[in-house]
């Protein structure tokens, strides 16, 4: 797991250029693409792994055009606006990783706004696979083995998830 890329106004690191370019460069790789916008207060306590970015209300989900960063300031459009939207931050945090960017905003101190590109699921289509399953203990194990492409998938249920999958296989 990568480390966050942190750039910070008026830091002494001397990466910190550099972070801010590579803060940049995934910013502009953006455009054209949906983007996940999620804004949160900062707790009291300052501790950011209290926040919950789980899927709230108010977060948007929608294409972004023209991001780019000039200056310190990040700028963007929606599709289909014409006018241009900006943020100055007093401090940005990349996670390469999970493929967000955390912008705090020099104009609201207890504002966290969160980027992040939608989940990308790759889909496998297997052909009358062979499909095992036994319980260890309180837990199910299938495996499921497509010959064909030499692939073998092994998944771990508890028993709450494995009532849910037997609830939602009906014959056809």
């Amino acid at each position: 797991m990568a480390t966050p890329i942190v750039w910070q106004q008026g830091s002494s690191d001397p990466n910190n250029g550099h972070h801010l370019d590579l803060v940049s460069q995934w910013w502009e790789s953006l455009h054209s693409q949906d983007i996940i916008w999620q804004q949160r207060l900062m707790p009291d306590s300052g501790n950011l792994e209290e926040i919950t970015w789980e899927s709230q209300r108010f977060d948007e989900k929608f294409p972004v055009q023209t991001p780019q960063i000039r200056g310190i300031t990040l700028y963007w459009q929606k599709v289909g606006e014409i006018h241009e939207h900006s943020i100055i931050p007093k401090q940005l945090e990349l996670d390469p990783d999970n493929q967000s960017l955390n912008i705090f905003p020099q104009s609201q101190p207890k504002l966290i706004i969160r980027i992040s590109k939608p989940p990308q699921y790759k889909t496998v289509e297997l052909e009358d696979p062979l499909i095992m399953g036994k319980e260890v203990g309180d837990r199910y194990i299938l495996l499921i083995r497509d010959k064909q492409k030499k692939l073998e998938l092994k998944i771990d249920l508890s028993s709450e998830n494995m009532r849910q999958f037997l609830d939602n296989f009906s014959p056809i």
